[in-house]
């Protein structure tokens, strides 16, 4: 079935998933611990997370699967692939780990519904953030809060931008070298870098011209294609760094309002 033949299934499917998301955001919100987590090491942090996250993304795939029960289940965020055929669930429960156990409120739950390599549905969700909720359908749109959205033109000088970095950046050496130098490169033409927690949550906020652009180096679908798929169904442009067109296999990341596009490509072309 081609994806477009199924627009109409998907947006009656959205209010469904974007109930479930806010139940395991209530639920986040309600057992995370007032003050930052006293975890000294990656081990105690990861172990304070999983006694945190497991219930309520135990609590995600149980109401998504009671949704979509022929839909497979994508555990790994980490590993950065999407199989390119079937029909399957890409969540997280709690995207930006660290803010939430340092009791910062830039954190979401996003839900993704991926058919054949691609995003169909997506919702992201950040509960403390004024629990403000993004969702799209591939064909149907993008909202913010009921909204429809769209990017804010700007010129780069006038430009806030996102970055991050994928969690495992740190093991990809030409990543690492191009996260470094596209900063100091678009530093210097923009009015301001920020990080500002979840990716897909940033992604997301370029198509409701929160932020003007948001670039990324290295492989990062997990986290990309919920954003990637709210923005460019806002109207925002959204490719690898070099321009051409993006994929879940793609080591680039960027998305733009489009009259902006050109000009970050042209930046970031320098870096290589």
């Amino acid at each position: 079935m081609r994806v477009s033949q199924g627009i109409g299934e998907f947006q009656e499917l959205l209010p469904a998933v974007e109930a479930a998301v806010r139940e395991v955001g209530a639920l986040l919100v309600s057992t995370r611990p007032a003050e930052p987590s006293p975890a000294r090491t990656v081990a105690e942090a990861m172990a304070h997370f999983a006694e945190l996250d497991g219930p309520a993304a135990g609590r995600l795939r149980e109401l998504l699967g009671e949704l979509r029960p022929g839909a497979g289940w994508l555990t790994d965020e980490l590993a950065g692939e999407v199989p390119a055929e079937g029909e399957w669930w890409l969540c997280d429960a709690t995207d930006g780990a660290v803010q939430y156990l340092l009791g910062m409120p830039h954190w979401a739950v996003t839900a993704t519904l991926v058919r054949d390599g691609r995003a169909v549905l997506a919702v992201v969700h950040a509960p403390q953030l004024g629990g403000r909720t993004y969702r799209a359908v591939l064909g149907g749109g993008a909202d913010l809060d009921g909204r429809a959205i769209a990017p804010v033109e700007r010129e780069l000088a006038a430009a806030v931008a996102g970055t991050s970095q994928p969690p495992l950046v740190a093991a990809d050496p030409v990543a690492r070298r191009r996260a470094g130098g596209s900063l100091a490169a678009v530093l210097g033409e923009v009015l301001a870098v920020r990080n500002l927690g979840p990716t897909a949550l940033q992604v997301a906020q370029v198509g409701s011209g929160h932020l003007a652009m948001f670039w990324e180096y290295g492989a990062d679908a997990g986290n990309l294609l919920p954003g990637a798929l709210i923005a460019g169904e806002a109207g925002a442009t959204v490719t690898d760094t070099a321009g051409a067109a993006w994929t879940a296999a793609s080591d680039g990341f960027l998305v733009a309002a489009p009259g902006l596009h050109g000009a970050a490509v042209g930046v970031l072309r320098a870096v290589g």
